[in-house]
């Protein structure tokens, strides 16, 4: 009889016996399964805690943003009593610095503050300094608790002020111009500007921030192509230019405006908009080259400067 065979006859026999050895084995080997994880989850999370540390410590002599500690946030959002908005990345709160200066306050969510992510945003847009990208005055990094502190800008994105909304003031079709001009310059800076090239795929209405004056400030970068989606949002004051489209997807689709252009049909805009038509026949006529469906057709950020600040006949 096999040493294996014998195993079997007693597991069959004592079944009760069985059972305990089972439960016994499992008790005992949970605590070091846990143990196990608990090593990794905390050796990958300090590795990542030390590259931060690394990043920051390695540019400390470069011009950074000011470093605060997580209880000076605290202070500066009076313990985070005014929240400004919510998101995928975490919670803004209005905050007020000791130079009396107000700022937006971005708690980043744990999903969103990985380390790679933070530096990035800290090396990139803690280097910029233009009118018309939103400024970053500090951050937070104390193990998993990560912060942003970014300029304030008291009228909010430039979104409500382009879709109809209940009690929002819409902008002049001469702001509207202004702001689409500072847009193109903030874009066309960040992408041949700066010491690095940056290019984003999220610009939008709801990330063009103004300030007390109305000018415009970028909190996310993109290219010519979403630039031109942005300039007919401005122009149509609607997030649907073709009112007859049911799908997010044919929004702005090209063909359907080339469609209007080439029939001698005019793309409707408000009638504010309509006291600056050539303003506005610029803007679309810009916005027409951004949108073209081959990248290589598409005009860079400093030619589309050039083209609004240009004469509309010559376009």
């Amino acid at each position: 009889m096999t040493t294996s065979s014998i195993v079997l006859s007693f597991l069959i026999l004592f079944p009760t016996v069985t059972l305990a050895l089972i439960v016994t084995y499992h008790v005992l080997l949970l605590p070091y399964l846990l143990t196990l994880l608990i090593y990794k989850w905390r050796r990958r999370h300090l590795s990542m805690y030390d590259d931060i540390e690394k990043f920051l410590q390695s540019h400390d002599n470069d011009i950074m943003p000011i470093r605060y500690t997580y209880s000076e946030i605290k202070k500066i959002t009076n313990g985070f009593k005014d929240k400004l908005g919510e998101g995928g990345f975490g919670s803004v709160y209005k905050g007020k610095l000791r130079s009396g200066r107000f700022a937006a306050v971005k708690i980043l969510g744990k999903s969103k503050a990985n380390g790679q992510d933070f530096i990035n945003e800290v090396a990139t847009i803690g280097r910029i300094h233009h009118v018309n990208v939103v400024q970053l005055i500090g951050y937070t990094v104390e193990g998993s608790k990560h912060a942003l502190i970014y300029e304030f800008m008291p009228n909010g994105s430039l979104e409500k002020y382009i879709f109809s909304r209940e009690g929002s003031v819409p902008l002049s079709n001469e702001k509207t111009y202004e702001v689409s001009l500072g847009v193109a310059r903030g874009v066309e800076y960040i992408h041949q500007g700066c010491d690095m090239q940056i290019l984003h795929f999220d610009i939008k209405p709801h990330n063009i921030l103004l300030d007390e004056k109305c000018v415009p400030k970028i909190s996310d970068f993109g290219l010519a192509k979403f630039y031109g989606i942005l300039l007919m949002k401005m122009v149509g004051r609607r997030k649907n230019l073709n009112a007859s489209t049911n799908h997010s997807s044919q929004i702005y689709f090209p063909s359907w405006v080339y469609d209007q252009v080439s029939e001698g049909k005019d793309i409707e805009v408000q009638e504010d908009a309509m006291e600056h038509e050539k303003k506005t026949k610029k803007m679309i006529i810009v916005a027409l080259w951004c949108i073209q469906l081959k990248l290589i057709d598409r005009p860079s950020m400093h030619k589309v400067v050039e083209m609004l600040e240009s004469n509309v006949e010559s376009l």
